[in-house]
Order: C-alpha cells, then sequence, then structure tokens
C-alpha cells in the first residue's frame, strides 16, 4: 500500500464482536474503515482501496499464550508495512482475561516490537456501554442501562466461566499477566483538557518514575476521551505507539485525526429485513436471557447444548435441518443454548463453553448451506468469533447502528451466496431488550437497506 493510502490506525479485535464494534465507532465517526477477517494480502489490501482505519478480527481472547505470539505476528509485520501510526490491541470493554488464556499482557509482548515508542497507551473505559475506569479500578453496567458494579462484583463477569473477574484494578489484573510498572493518570487530569493531560503523562514518564511499560488513563465519562485522543495522537504522530483498550481507543483518536473533506458521521438507520431471520445465541448471560425472552416473532430451537459441545453429528445435523426447515417456510427462527435442568452448581461446568462456540460455528455453516439469507445475527463472544471463521468471507464493512455495543455488518465473500449478507455480532452482555426484534423488523420508518 502506497504511503499517501497508509491508514492512521490498523487494529486488531481479540474477538469478532468486539472487532465490528470497533468497526461501527470508527464508521461512524466518517472514517474509512474495513474489518478483515484475517491478515490481509496485498491483493486484498488493493481491493479495498484508501483506509483510514484498517481492522483484523480474530480470537486471541480464547487463545493461549503461545497461540497469541502465533496469531498476532502477522499482525506485527502488517502494521510496520503500511506506515500506521497507532497499533489498537482491541480487547473486551471488562479486560476480562488471565495468564493463562486471552493474556493482554502476552498481547503486548507480541506487538511492542512493531512500534518505536517504549510505553504502551491503556484507555480503560467505555462510557457508552456502561464501563468506567476510576483510580485505576474499572466498573461496568449489568446489561444496557443496569446498576453499575465494580467488576470483581459484577454479577456476571465475576463468574464468567472462562475468564472471571476477580482484582478490579487493572493495574493489579494486569501485573498478573506480565505486565509490570502500569502507572494510573486519573480522570481529574483529563477533565481538565489536553494540556493538564499532557502534562500528567509526562510525569508519568519522567525518567526518574521507574519502569514504566504502559500508562493507564481512567475514564469516567464520554467528555475526558477528546483529551485523550489529543494526548495520545500527539505522541504516535511523534513515534508509533501500541494502544490497548476498547472501542473507545477508536473513539477517543477519532476527533484528533481530523475529517477529510468529503467525510461525514456515517448515521445510517436499520431497516427490516428481506425475508426470515437466524439468530443463534450462544451467550447464556442474563441480558442474553432477557432478549431471548423479547424475541417473540421468532420461533425458538433450544439447542442441545452438551451433545452438541460432544460434537454429535447426528445432533448438530438434526438441529440444522429444524431451523432450515423454519426459514423455508418464512418463519424467523433463534436458536439458543440453555442450562441443564437443574441449573448446575456454582463453578459446575457442565458444558464445554469453547467446544460449543465451535460447534455453533460449524450449525451455522450448515444451516446457510441449506437456506441462504440475507441477514443472521449472533449473540455471544466467543460464538461470533468461531460462528464467522466457518463462514468463507474474508471482510466485514459497517451496515447501520444497532445501538451500544453492537453493529450491523456487510459480508465480503467471494462466494456469491454470502456476499453482501447482514450480520450483527453482539457481546452476550450488549444490546437492548428488544435487539433480535429490531434485528428483524428495522427501526421505525425506515427503508430496507440498499
Amino acid at each position: 500500500m502506497p504511503a499517501t493510502q497508509a491508514p492512521a490506525i490498523v487494529y486488531y479485535g481479540d474477538d469478532f464482536t468486539g472487532a465490528t464494534d470497533t468497526l461501527g465507532t470508527a464508521a461512524r465517526a466518517g472514517l474509512r474503515t474495513l474489518l478483515f477477517l484475517k491478515t490481509p494480502d496485498a491483493a486484498r489490501l488493493a481491493q479495498a482501496g484508501p483506509l483510514d482505519v484498517l481492522g483484523i478480527a480474530g480470537a486471541a481472547r480464547a487463545m493461549a499464550p503461545e497461540a497469541m505470539q502465533a496469531e498476532l505476528a502477522p499482525v506485527a509485520a502488517l502494521f510496520r508495512s503500511l506506515g500506521a501510526r497507532v497499533l489498537h490491541y482491541k480487547t473486551c470493554s471488562t479486560f476480562d482475561s488471565a495468564p493463562h488464556i486471552g493474556s493482554i499482557g502476552a498481547a503486548v509482548r507480541a506487538l511492542r516490537g512493531a512500534v518505536e515508542q517504549p510505553w504502551t497507551a491503556i484507555v480503560g473505559g467505555q462510557p457508552n456501554i456502561g464501563r468506567h475506569c476510576l483510580f485505576g479500578n474499572l466498573f461496568a453496567a449489568a446489561g444496557a442501562g443496569g446498576e453499575v458494579f465494580r467488576i470483581d462484583r459484577h454479577p456476571t463477569m465475576s463468574r464468567h466461566p472462562v475468564t472471571p473477574m476477580h482484582e478490579a484494578d487493572l493495574r493489579l489484573h494486569l501485573a498478573k499477566q506480565g505486565l509490570a510498572g502500569v502507572r494510573s493518570i486519573p480522570f481529574t487530569a483529563a477533565s481538565h483538557g489536553p494540556q493538564a493531560l499532557g502534562e500528567a503523562l509526562r510525569h508519568a514518564l519522567r525518567p526518574d518514575a521507574g519502569n514504566t511499560e504502559a500508562v493507564l488513563f481512567d475514564v469516567a465519562d464520554a467528555s475526558q476521551l477528546a483529551a485523550i485522543g489529543q494526548v495520545v495522537w500527539s505522541q504516535a504522530r511523534r513515534a508509533t505507539l501500541l494502544a490497548v483498550g476498547p472501542s473507545s481507543v477508536v473513539d477517543a483518536l477519532a476527533g484528533a485525526l481530523g475529517t477529510r473533506a468529503d467525510a461525514q458521521a456515517d448515521q445510517r438507520r436499520m431497516g427490516p429485513a428481506r425475508g426470515p431471520v437466524l439468530v443463534l445465541a450462544g451467550s447464556l448471560s442474563p441480558v442474553t436471557a432477557r432478549q431471548v425472552a423479547a424475541a417473540r416473532s421468532f420461533d425458538t430451537v433450544w439447542l442441545d447444548a452438551p451433545r452438541l459441545a460432544q460434537r454429535d453429528t447426528a445432533t448438530l445435523e438434526r438441529h440444522a435441518r429444524d431451523i432450515a426447515q423454519g426459514l423455508a417456510r418464512g418463519r424467523s427462527m433463534l436458536a439458543c443454548t440453555r442450562p441443564a435442568e437443574p441449573a448446575p452448581a456454582e463453578g459446575d461446568n457442565t458444558v464445554d463453553a469453547q467446544a460449543l462456540s465451535r460447534a455453533g460455528g460449524d450449525l451455522l455453516a450448515r444451516v446457510l448451506a441449506m437456506a441462504p439469507l440475507q441477514r443472521v445475527g449472533i449473540a455471544g463472544g466467543d460464538t461470533s468469533s468461531h460462528a464467522v471463521q466457518a463462514l468463507d468471507a474474508w471482510g466485514l464493512s459497517y451496515a447501520a447502528d444497532m445501538g451500544a455495543g453492537a453493529s450491523l455488518c456487510r459480508v465480503h465473500s467471494d462466494d456469491v451466496a454470502l456476499d453482501g449478507m447482514e450480520i450483527m455480532l453482539k457481546g452476550g452482555q450488549m444490546g437492548a431488550h428488544d435487539v433480535f426484534e429490531r434485528l428483524l423488523h428495522g427501526d421505525a420508518d425506515s427503508a430496507p437497506l440498499a
């Protein structure tokens, strides 16, 4: 890619739902953005054309450190070759990770050699979806507009089946993953504007401050993002920089990047689906459970989660056939897992979550082979990652806003049956209670998307 076409930001999403949230964030800010489903080669880059933000969707959140190193090495090489200024490792907004799986510390070690700055910028909150960082401690709402909890007391994230959050202080949480020397800049500095924040950053990075591997920027509310973006972009213009955090990293930088003469904020609204819709709900979170209960326009298929996780072929084929037959009759279908009855005891993982997510990807591919669709939705971070990986697609572009934390995307594929299909990917904690109904019926007074 010629230097004149270099994107300002290259980001890697550690799961697919988060990657599409960042895609929507950048597109709505008027930035030319495309999300690749694997590290693109020269031909794909040429096909994409000039970009302000280039995204790569991955699944590092579910990987061991050694696998993460192999996964991220091509990302680092691409960043160096493109001449971009900021390399963004996009984490979940709840920072859920562990030393043995999805380690943010391991990601920083894998990517740090690709940039010139010796320190890493960490943006600690995403206020638009109820994530706030105060004095280094992370707080998160329980669902859209729900009660806010310290992350280690959050009713869902403190009990996450793979990476439960038992520490709210992100400095301590990341230190356990080998990222020592994380200095925190309180939200009070950003509240006084970029000059005060810049001075606080210089103080944190002064030579006599000791080993500063990373600087954690508090984010109490959205008004502080502009100052953070200006300060981080000022640093990145001098020397390339690694930034870690949720979509608020791109949200902060968007204002500092300025706009092209032809750029306009993208406020596309979603029209009704053309034909029936399939939603695959692999999340068992309370938020997703409420969304399932509100999806009254769908026929529900309760998946046999234990047998799917065990790769039982007959069960997989039976579910795919039942779903495809319903779609062929013009019915929108909601396929979802549910915990065994009676509910398992705390910590009793009767179903392998990763195996179930992979089975969800196989199920989606089989259904689409039987009944091609114009629009689908996936709920659950790991389920989304495996579902999209099971498709013969190479990229996603932004189609419409689905509310905080979720975007409707357009699939790019060399397979004409898939190319142009619309897909919503959302984490288990994301979206309003009626998000599945909106996926089918669209926003009020909106026409179908062109």
